[in-house]
């Protein structure tokens, strides 16, 4: 026999249990997730009210979990359903509170139920859905979900929700230069201009991992992040202690790219890595530099992608652009839940349209690659 339990702190999960089913990328480490709560970014008066989801056998051994919140607002989310909320509460239906299986504030595709086997993610994946009727909430969105996890959606008769990121993949390139030969010649001249102009501007770009990440750069890198926010009349999700718990915590993880003009720094830019791949999130500057944020957040990736013998660098959600700096669209999936059989008629009408939209869109971008091959 199993059961579901419901949690109001990942901290009320041991961090050996959780850890042993999540792998490696680091969005799903335990630490990662404490270190939102820890900080007061996710929890009472955000919006996001924990509640993790963990399947025990009668022994009480941990055989799948899921990252889960409740929502009482669609932000930080990237798969954007506010159109849903606005035809709900317009059919007199209420779409707050929902459920949400993702990661705070981080669009990243990878595991979402962490499972010993399909079978125990499948019946964690139901016992979710019964937990959220039970509780009134409207509808279980899982989001940026893994292949086995979709499939378990599928069983239950989720729908599908389809987006598009862009990726670079490797190709066995041992340095930039050989990652530009790849191109054509009009799109391998565009990205020299762009580093030339850093470079003509008088700005040299280092990394710094780990630790070697101290405070003074942590403290830099929040105020460049925050600058971003503030020319967008925004509020930042994420605070410098969340920044400085993550360096203390999963220090391995940690890559950041500081840009500097006559020896000060006037630009950064965060990545997070694993063993196969590097996750570009956050960026801000100080000043305006033409092509510096192409060069700090694609460019540099790639680079050092390549250098550390990286599978692949994952540029974040949306931006066309970085199809033209070597960078493939990737097709991501989310499923859904709705408990009102009147709203989930209208989403799946409405996801059958879209899905054909993606789909066309994908293969559009894909005639415009700019490798050569």
């Amino acid at each position: 026999m199993t059961r579901l339990l419901l949690h109001r702190r990942i901290a009320d999960l041991p961090a050996t249990e959780w850890d042993a089913l999540a792998g490696s990328q680091p969005f799903l480490r335990h630490a990662f997730l404490d270190a939102f709560e820890a900080t007061g970014c996710v929890g009472e008066g955000t919006g996001w009210q924990p509640m993790h989801a963990a399947l025990r056998d009668d022994a009480g051994v941990l055989l799948a979990a899921m990252p889960l919140y409740v929502k009482t607002h669609s932000y930080g989310e990237f798969v954007f359903d506010w159109a849903w909320a606005e035809a709900s509460e317009r059919a007199g239906i209420r779409y707050y509170p929902k459920a949400l299986g993702a990661i705070p504030f981080s669009p990243v595709p990878g595991l979402r139920i962490l499972a010993r086997d399909n079978a125990h993610r499948a019946t964690l994946l139901a016992a979710a859905i019964d937990a959220c009727r039970d509780a009134g909430l409207s509808s279980l969105h899982v989001l940026f979900a893994d292949e086995a996890t979709v499939a378990a959606g599928d069983a239950l008769g989720m729908h599908r929700r389809y987006a598009v990121q862009f990726h670079w993949h490797s190709a066995g390139e041992r340095n930039f230069d050989d990652f530009l030969a790849r191109m054509s010649h009009d799109k391998r001249k565009k990205i020299r201009q762009e580093r030339r102009k850093v470079s003509d501007a008088g700005v040299s770009l280092r990394w710094l991992e780990g630790h070697d990440i101290g405070e003074a750069d942590w403290a830099f890198f929040v105020r460049c992040y925050e600058t971003t926010y503030a020319l967008h009349r925004s509020t930042p999700y994420l605070t410098l202690d969340f920044f400085q718990q993550l360096g203390a915590r999963l220090p391995e993880a940690c890559v950041l790219v500081i840009a500097e003009r006559a020896g000060n720094p006037i630009a950064a830019s965060l990545m997070l890595r694993d063993d196969e791949a590097l996750y570009g999130r956050y960026w801000g500057a100080l000043e305006y530099i033409p092509c510096l944020h192409f060069e700090a957040c694609y460019h540099q990736g790639i680079e050092y992608a390549i250098a550390r013998g990286l599978k692949r660098f994952e540029g974040g959600a949306q931006g066309e652009h970085k199809l033209a700096r070597g960078m493939d669209p990737v097709q991501t999936t989310s499923v859904h839940w709705l408990a009102d059989p009147r709203l989930d008629a209208a989403v799946g009408r409405y996801l059958a349209r879209e899905r054909e939209g993606i789909s066309q869109y994908v293969d559009e971008l894909a005639e415009h690659r700019p490798f050569r091959d």
